[in-house]
């Protein structure tokens, strides 16, 4: 029971250091916000510590939500690494006793090459204060650790103001959903490949597809008009012959004279690489790239066409396509 009392305390303690941060927004906020805004490089942070891993998280919540932003470890900046900041850049120093002495190192610098410094600290009278341009005060009353040595309470609050500006530069900039997952295809593509290849398979009238006694100039038609680059071959009962892809009809070109009056089965790819319409698109995409191949026909047990697979329908040639049939 002591240890369930000793995490309510905690979190209280934290809480409270939150909700104490509301009086504190205000000009200085909004000055952070437009020289943000005004700015034409991207947001710097610093930090060492613990509020280095703070300023590490609140680049990621910028850069993910439209402001562009990267970490710069002080004690790397005075070896090379300050080459990474311009005149058009933002620095935003975090340090909860502002007297970081990394830190207070390299912002006399940053200044110099005309860098705008915004710091978040709990003392406004530091020396990292004194040097910032733009001041917000994340200070809290008191640490949730019992000896008051870790930083607990400061680190979260500093977390919450740099989510409070991530924020607020969202409502800024307009950005939208779209917005987010444009700059976000690795959600979108997870999505997609967790999805059954019957989800995300063309079906129907949009499957390309020719009768195997079908002329080659009926499969460059059929190729032309449902513009995926290849046509399905099936038989009489409905079932897979083979496929043609555009490097089908380049090769027949090399080789035959005459081969638009050529029937398919002469240039096809018979029994092309298959799945099943129940496997993953994972697993679609797994075998296209084994093997080399931008289509995957899709049949049952019977070898009957049930669809066909693009590669870029898998990677999102367009927004996930769900078979609606």
């Amino acid at each position: 029971m002591k240890s369930i009392e000793e995490a309510k305390k905690v979190l209280d303690i934290e809480a409270q250091s939150i909700l104490a941060l509301k009086e504190r927004v205000g000009e200085q906020f909004k000055e952070a916000v437009n020289t943000i805004m005004a700015s034409k490089g991207r947001v710097i942070l610093t930090g060492m510590g613990k509020s280095g891993l703070i300023g590490r998280k609140i680049a990621a919540t910028l850069n993910s939500t439209g402001t562009p932003a990267l970490f710069l470890h002080p004690g790397e900046a005075i070896h090379g690494d300050l080459g990474m900041v311009t005149s058009k850049d933002v620095v935003l120093a975090i340090s909860n006793g502002g007297h970081t002495a990394e830190i207070n190192r390299i912002l006399p610098i940053l200044k110099e090459m005309g860098a705008i410094i915004i710091s978040f600290t709990g003392r406004t009278d530091s020396p990292m204060a004194m040097a910032s341009d733009i001041v917000i005060d994340v200070g809290v009353e008191r640490e949730a650790c019992p000896m008051g040595l870790a930083p607990t309470a400061s680190t979260t609050a500093a977390l919450a103001m740099g989510d409070a500006l991530a924020v607020a530069l969202i409502h800024c900039r307009h950005f939208s959903k779209q917005d987010f997952k444009r700059i976000h295809p690795g959600g979108s593509l997870g999505e997609r490949l967790s999805a059954k290849v019957s989800d995300v398979m063309l079906t129907g009238h949009q499957i390309p597809m020719v009768y195997v006694n079908s002329l080659v100039k009926d499969a460059v038609t059929e190729i032309n008009a449902k513009k995926i680059g290849a046509t399905l071959v099936q038989t009489e009962n409905g079932n897979l012959a083979g496929i043609i892809c555009d490097g089908d009809l380049r090769r027949g070109l090399i080789v035959h004279k005459d081969i638009l009056n050529m029937q398919v089965n002469e240039i096809m790819t018979p029994s092309p690489k298959t799945i099943d319409s129940e496997q993953k698109a994972a697993d679609a995409l797994a075998l296209m790239e084994l093997h080399g191949i931008t289509h995957l026909p899709v049949v049952d047990e019977k070898y009957s066409i049930k669809g066909i697979l693009h590669l870029h329908d898998l990677l999102g040639r367009e927004q996930f396509r769900l078979n609606d049939e």
